[in-house]
């Protein structure tokens, strides 16, 4: 069996492992160190295994953080990228949780953010929980996120303003866009001034 007779650090977070005094691979340094990879060890059978599946956490984390370069994502939407890229499932649950622990994936976060943008976009609250579910954010996360909005009948009343309603004014045609963009018939019918119905 082989001895790593030298580690070499090499740019990109790289380093350079010997084996028996023959350059033998480059290795990304995590994990080279979750490897427990050290000048005079014997690279025995476990000692593959547990580098093996530590280059395809690492792999995981290259694929996940990639991804995050345009912006964050919930982890549902990371683990369904490490699946199309057919990465283990034990490797992507890995990275994710180690990405999660860093604080680099948080779904409070993506939730919160997106329901933010969202409302500022027009949408109402029935939109914006219907969008954050449909990324896998969790319920807790989904209801926290769009109760810190400010209250959805004042951004009714905002949006129907600028396109020429609200009490005393009444526009069926706002009403309907403001219901087609998820508003609540409450806040519908208090944004247009007078009562609304979803058929009508």
């Amino acid at each position: 069996m082989a001895v790593v007779t030298a580690l070499r650090e090499r740019p990109r977070g790289q380093v350079e492992v010997e084996l028996d005094g023959t350059p033998w691979r480059l290795l990304p340094a995590d994990a080279v160190v979750h490897a427990e990879l050290r000048v005079g060890r014997l690279l025995d059978r476990a000692t593959a295994r547990t580098l093996a599946r530590e280059l395809r956490r690492a792999e995981a984390v290259g694929i996940a953080v990639r991804a995050l370069r345009h912006g964050d994502r919930s982890r549902r939407s990371l683990e369904e990228r490490l699946a199309r890229r057919a990465v283990r499932p034990d490797a992507g649950t890995a990275a994710l949780e180690a990405l999660e622990r860093a604080g680099i994936v948080d779904d409070a976060r993506v939730a919160a953010t997106r329901a933010c943008a969202l409302a500022e976009r027009g949408y109402g609250d029935a939109a914006i929980r219907f969008d954050l579910e449909r990324q896998g954010i969790a319920a807790g996360h989904v209801a926290d996120a769009v109760a810190a909005l400010e209250p959805e009948r004042e951004r009714a009343c905002r949006l129907a303003e600028r396109r020429g309603a609200g009490p005393g004014r009444p526009d069926p045609r706002t009403a309907r866009w403001l219901a087609g963009r998820g508003f609540a018939v409450e806040s519908v019918a208090e944004a247009v001034g007078v009562p609304f119905a979803e058929d009508g």
